[in-house]
């Protein structure tokens, strides 16, 4: 029996296919954790929308479309927990030195940066004193490129988990995934590029999302087989008391059409939808769902008339996608004595 590779099964694309658009990780080889850190040199309009009941975020009141600030320079995402923000300084430190920020008139030749951030519960894995700091951000921005986003347990999915309604040695591998959708001409004067950057830490499953078959999560009390934890709560099954907050996917959506910060949160809003297919159950009481919307504007003029519902389904399509990848992408891991095994370990399992 023919068992198709991870790699044929993984969507296509990246973030860094939008044009302004760099992707930069760093993973701690100390224990599974790490940030990513997506860069817009030249500043580019973000939103954000949070859905998740115990999230923990950097910067989001300002981006607010009431609020002033209309220019994002960096979004980090990062494990570590709330400790993990402390990645944003080297984050602004790396971006001042490169002369990125909002210039303060009061002092010539200096910048604020704007970095917002969000973080993801991945204290289980290994010494939960080890967490990315200052200068995991800045590695973060100094390895940044434009070439495509490395996939599975790096960064920020470094010690993701998923599938863990019913405890932990029933869990699977997440880890950081990327795709990319595109409409218009082949020549690139109406592409239109909308991508996604998903760090995958979720206490549900990761499901096919046009069939709804599970992918990765809680597996069965054999560890063999995917449980399928919608059917299992539908079935009458507990699921155990999860501390708040010890879950959480996080990411960044971006497009190249130019957009408002009003269009930009209603844009970060639509790539909910992509969760929502691709993650069952999502936005739960133990998740802090987060997602950062940045549009860098360097479409054409043609490329700005674009039917904004058709930008906002492409950004579903991206996440879901890249939610997708991400398990798919990730390696087994030791979890104390238990196995987490991957996406990949249990197709191998059937080959």
């Amino acid at each position: 029996m023919h068992t198709p590779s991870i790699e044929t099964l993984l969507y296509p694309g990246s973030l860094t296919d939008v044009q302004g658009i760099e992707v930069g990780q760093h993973t701690l080889a100390e224990r599974p954790t790490g940030c990513s850190v997506v860069i817009a040199r030249s500043g580019a309009v973000g939103g954000v929308d949070v859905r998740g009941a115990a999230p923990g975020t950097r910067e989001t009141d300002l981006l607010n479309p009431a609020n002033a600030v209309d220019v994002v320079h960096a979004v980090l995402l990062t494990g570590g927990s709330a400790w993990g923000l402390d990645a944003a300084g080297g984050v602004m430190r790396w971006l001042e030195q490169q002369g990125i920020g909002l210039p303060l008139g009061t002092a010539p030749g200096l910048v604020v940066p704007i970095v917002p951030a969000a973080v993801l519960f991945d204290l289980f894995l290994g010494d939960a004193r080890i967490r990315p700091d200052a200068a995991a951000g800045y590695a973060a921005c100094q390895a940044a490129s434009t070439q495509p986003v490395a996939q599975g347990n790096v960064g920020a999915g470094a010690g993701a988990t998923v599938g863990k309604l019913f405890g932990a040695p029933y869990a699977m591998k997440g880890g950081v995934g990327s795709a990319s959708v595109s409409v218009g001409d082949e020549a690139g004067r109406r592409r239109v590029t909308v991508g996604a950057l998903i760090a995958v830490n979720a206490l549900g499953d990761v499901v096919d999302p046009d069939s709804g078959t599970p992918i990765a999560g809680a597996r069965t009390a054999d560890g063999q087989h995917l449980r399928g934890s919608v059917a299992a709560l539908l079935a009458g099954e507990s699921p155990l008391s999860i501390l708040s907050g010890s879950n959480t996917t996080i990411g960044v959506v971006a497009t190249n059409a130019p957009l408002t910060k009003a269009q930009a949160q209603r844009l970060a809003g639509a790539g909910h939808d992509g969760l929502a297919r691709a993650i069952r159950p999502v936005h739960t009481m133990s998740d802090g769902d987060t997602l950062f919307a940045l549009s860098t504007g360097q479409a054409t003029d043609q490329a700005a008339a674009l039917d904004f519902n058709v930008l906002c389904t492409l950004a579903g399509v991206a996440v879901q996608r890249a939610c997708v990848n991400a398990v798919r992408a990730a390696r087994g891991m030791q979890l104390g004595e238990f196995w987490l095994p991957s996406a990949s370990d249990l197709i191998a399992s059937k080959a």
